[in-house]
């Protein structure tokens, strides 16, 4: 890969690493394109769908805990893709950009072209979550679970599909893995969206495998838990190498609205966490009194 030097300051130049232009459009259907952006999406939702599909089979991982079927996996996954895509675009419309969408209400209806919040989708996967455990009769703790294991896969394509259409960039930076990103400006930048693919995406699902590996499933809510302080955590982490739009998501004393809605979800997993556990060790005391 080739170096190029780019002057920061007077007398001062340092590495970067050449952004890889990529067209956002992966290939053509005919007259319609078809995004990478659009793919992350299908592809996401398409290996979860796999990889939901492979733990509900495994009786190792649930012992006697009530699962879904495997073969209705698909009405969980259909249920979440609207959910997602509806709540995502909402989310972005409501929390970042109402005054803009308001005045162009058309666009609205054009998520293809980026603009999607992760808030909002995890809201609408929250109400899909519902309406599937109403209709398939598991408990719903079982069914957040599952979706909480598959989620950081579609997190991370996500990502690197806002890394490949120039979005959600980093702040400047003389790191020497600094990215310049041509339709931004000629400033050297962190290349933030891999940090988030990185840290939202392969380290979460990283940890939230090994809890699933060591039994979590028997437990449910566990998985939930720990992928709502892991994506909080990592989100706001990854929110002090992100630039904030100035107008959008820049707050008061060095937040950003990303950190503030991670906040919320945050509280809800250790609350969670803290609720099973705490349920945990009173049915075993409630064995001990009970036992001869």
């Amino acid at each position: 890969m080739q170096w190029t030097l780019i002057p920061v300051w007077p007398a001062m130049a340092f590495a970067v690493i050449p952004y890889p232009v990529i067209n956002a459009v992966a290939f053509h259907v005919g007259p319609f394109p078809i995004r990478w952006y659009a793919l992350s999406y299908i592809g996401g939702l398409g290996l979860g769908w796999l990889y939901a599909w492979v733990l509900i089979r495994n009786d190792r991982l649930w012992g006697h805990m009530p699962r879904p079927q495997p073969q209705s996996i698909a009405d969980l996954v259909l249920y979440l893709a609207l959910g997602v895509v509806i709540g995502g675009r909402l989310g972005q419309v409501i929390f970042y950009q109402p005054e803009y969408f308001f005045a162009h209400p058309l666009e609205i209806f054009e998520p293809w072209l980026g603009g999607m919040s992760f808030h909002g989708g995890l809201i609408g996967a929250a109400l899909a979550i519902w309406y599937f455990g109403r209709e398939s009769r598991v408990p719903l703790l079982t069914i957040a679970d599952i979706v909480a294991a598959t989620a950081p896969i579609g997190i991370f394509l996500v990502r690197i599909a806002n890394f490949i259409n120039e979005e959600q960039w980093g702040r400047p930076s003389d790191v020497p893995w600094a990215m310049v990103f041509p339709d931004v400006d000629s400033q050297p930048r962190h290349p933030s969206q891999l940090y988030e693919a990185g840290l939202e995406g392969l380290l979460l699902f990283l940890v939230v495998w090994l809890f699933v590996r060591s039994g979590a499933f028997k437990r449910p809510g566990i998985v939930t838990g720990v992928f709502c302080v892991g994506y909080a955590v990592t989100r706001i982490i990854s929110e002090f190498f992100r630039e904030p739009d100035p107008q959008l998501e820049r707050l008061s004393y060095g937040l950003t609205m990303g950190m503030v809605l991670s906040i919320p979800l945050l509280l809800a997993g250790v609350a969670l966490l803290f609720y099973v556990l705490r349920l945990r060790r009173e049915r075993l005391d409630g064995r001990a009194v009970d036992a001869p």
